[in-house]
C-alpha cells in the first residue's frame, strides 16, 4: 500500500507518518527529511536547498523528483511508502503517478490533515522551542501556510476526482487523529484484500463450455 499524507507545515504529518509506518509496516518518505540530510551533509545541492528553506521557499520539482525516485525504484520499498510532504503541486502529483507506474505501483489512498492557520502558528512556535530548528518562525509559518494552500488546492481536487481523498480533522489530539487514520487505512486494506480475492477467484474459475 502506498499512501500520501497532506497538511501544511506544522500540521503533524511527520508524527502521523511515523505512526502509520510503525503500525502498518511501511516506510516513511519525508521530502523534508531528505532535503535536510542534503543540508547536513553540506553538499552543493544542500547549500542551495538551505537558502531556499530558510527563506520559506520550496525547492524545484526536478530536485525532489530525483530524490523520490531513489525509493520508488527500490524493490525493498515497493508498495510500502508513505509520502510525507510530497506532492506539493499538480505537476508533482502527475509526476509521482508516472514514477509509480514505471515501477508497477500506484497510490492507494490520500490523507489530508485539515488544520487552521492559528493552530499551525502555535505548533510552529512550540516546535521551534523544542527542536531549535532555524527554519521555524511565525513569519515563515504564515508564508508556508499560504504557499501550501495555494499550491495544493489543485492537487487536493486531483485526488478527490480520483476518489482517493480522505479528510482528517487535524485539530484533534494526536491519538484521536491516529485513530481516525487507522480506521481509514484498515477499511482500504480490507477493500483491497477483497478485490485481490475477487481477481484470484475470477482468474481460477472453471470455464463451462457446455451447460450441465
Amino acid at each position: 500500500m502506498n499512501i500520501i499524507i497532506f497538511g501544511p507545515p506544522g500540521a503533524g504529518k511527520g508524527t502521523q507518518s511515523k505512526f502509520i509506518a510503525q503500525k502498518f509496516n511501511l516506510h516513511q518518505l519525508s521530502t523534508g527529511e531528505l532535503l535536510r540530510k542534503e543540508i547536513l551533509n553540506k553538499t552543493e545541492l544542500g547549500n542551495k536547498i538551505s537558502s531556499k528553506i530558510n527563506s520559506g521557499e520550496l525547492v524545484s520539482d526536478d530536485t525532489v523528483s530525483d530524490l523520490i525516485e531513489k525509493f520508488t525504484s527500490n524493490k525493498l520499498y515497493k508498495n510500502r511508502l508513505i509520502f510525507d510532504g510530497y506532492p506539493r503541486n499538480l505537476n508533482q502529483a502527475k509526476n509521482l503517478d508516472i514514477l509509480l507506474k514505471r515501477y508497477n505501483q500506484k497510490i492507494d489512498t490520500v490523507l489530508k490533515l485539515s488544520v487552521k492557520l492559528e493552530t499551525i502558528k502555535k505548533r510552529i512556535l512550540e516546535r521551534k522551542t523544542q527542536e531549535s530548528r532555524g527554519d521555524d518562525s511565525e513569519e515563515i509559518a504564515i508564508k508556508r501556510y499560504k504557499t501550501y494552500e495555494k499550491s495544493t488546492e489543485p492537487v487536493i481536487d486531483y485526488y478527490k476526482q480520483l476518489n482517493l481523498l480522505s479528510v482528517v480533522n487535524g485539530e484533534a489530539s494526536i491519538d484521536e487523529i491516529s485513530s481516525e487514520i487507522s480506521g481509514i487505512i484498515e477499511g482500504i486494506k480490507g477493500w483491497l484484500w477483497m478485490i485481490t480475492q475477487y481477481k484470484y477467484l475470477f482468474k481460477h474459475k472453471p470455464i463451462k463450455v457446455w451447460p450441465e
